[in-house]
């Protein structure tokens, strides 16, 4: 039950930054939902190859790769769903810090 409470919430956080952050642009609450799971399944997959790739470049930068590992999956989901849209990368960096800054909140409030 709590997985798709966090879930719907996730959702809900998605949807929100997607109509008020500037270069963001999300269609509707559906396409949020899939965004939450095409940002899910990108995570799952393609993030830790990514970030064994740029360990070198990671460990150069003390960590701040990694802001650049998440706006490239954001961006990637963004090629994947014609409902998402970003107006570049600056826009998937910022909605991407955003994004994991308000789903660490719901994640330490539902548990």
């Amino acid at each position: 039950m709590g997985f798709i409470i966090k879930f719907l919430l996730t959702a809900v956080i998605t949807y929100v930054l997607g109509n008020f952050l500037p270069g963001a642009h999300l269609a509707g609450f559906s396409d949020a939902i899939l965004l939450v799971l095409v940002l899910a399944v990108l995570n799952a997959v393609v993030k830790p190859i990514l970030k064994i790739l740029g360990f070198p470049i990671t460990v150069l930068t003390l960590g701040l790769f990694l802001l650049v590992i998440n706006a490239v999956i954001v961006l990637i989901a963004d090629a994947i769903l014609p409902g998402f849209k970003l107006d570049g990368f600056l826009a998937a960096i910022l909605f991407s810090i955003v994004l994991s800054l308000t789903t660490s909140v719901v994640d330490m409030v539902t548990t």
